[in-house]
């Protein structure tokens, strides 16, 4: 059955927190320029210039007893799906929104993963550009906020809640496809209701 399109917010089931969004965010609004984001201090706007960070550490394996695999999907339940209408243009901007937004809510910075299926992410160039190592360290260290293109969909990992910003480009299906899989608990779409509608219920 189709989603209905709401006004911008976010539920959660009893797996995670409701959220309502702040209501006079407009995709126009003017966002401040951070500077590089580090895991501790998690910024989700547009990164701005600043010095070059040097490479963090090779990821460390985490024990099961300390850290909980999230990249098994058997066993567990379809995630609840959160259809957030936006241009593709506008698309980047709802996602920074709802990122925002669990953030504020409480969930943890590494819950989230977020997936584009046009141009990348500020943030995900932004990384990039101190390279690919580096770049996929955080995503292994798993401690902050992701950012991918969907063509990288099939190599990250599970996450509570994945968020794709329907931001163009010709995969949406595949995208749709991948985050699916690999959301946890909420899977939160940015982008045109009709066609979002279409390829769910086409099963994507």
């Amino acid at each position: 059955m189709p989603l209905i399109p709401e006004e911008p917010q976010i539920h959660e089931s009893a797996q995670g927190p409701r959220v309502t969004p702040a209501a006079g965010r407009t995709a126009s609004t003017p966002r401040p320029v951070p500077g590089p984001r580090s895991a501790a201090t998690p910024r989700p706007g547009r990164p701005g210039p600043g010095p070059a960070r040097p490479a963090p550490p090779a990821p460390r394996p985490h024990p099961t007893s300390d850290r909980p695999r999230t990249d098994r999907p058997e066993n567990r339940s379809a995630p609840q799906i959160q259809l957030i209408p936006a241009s593709a243009a506008g698309a980047l901007d709802s996602a920074d929104e709802a990122v925002d937004l669990l953030l504020d809510s409480g969930r943890a910075p590494g819950d989230i993963l977020v997936l584009t299926t046009g141009e990348q992410h500020p943030w995900a160039a932004h990384e990039l550009s101190f390279g690919e190592a580096a770049y996929w360290a955080q995503h292994e260290a798993g401690d902050d906020v992701f950012f991918a293109g969907a063509a990288a969909a099939d190599r990250v990992r599970t996450r509570p809640v994945v968020i794709v910003a329907v931001n163009g480009g010709d995969v949406v299906a595949e995208a749709l496809t991948g985050a699916r899989e690999r959301a946890g608990a909420l899977l939160i779409v940015c982008g045109d209701p009709q066609r979002i509608n279409a390829l769910l219920g086409a099963g994507v």
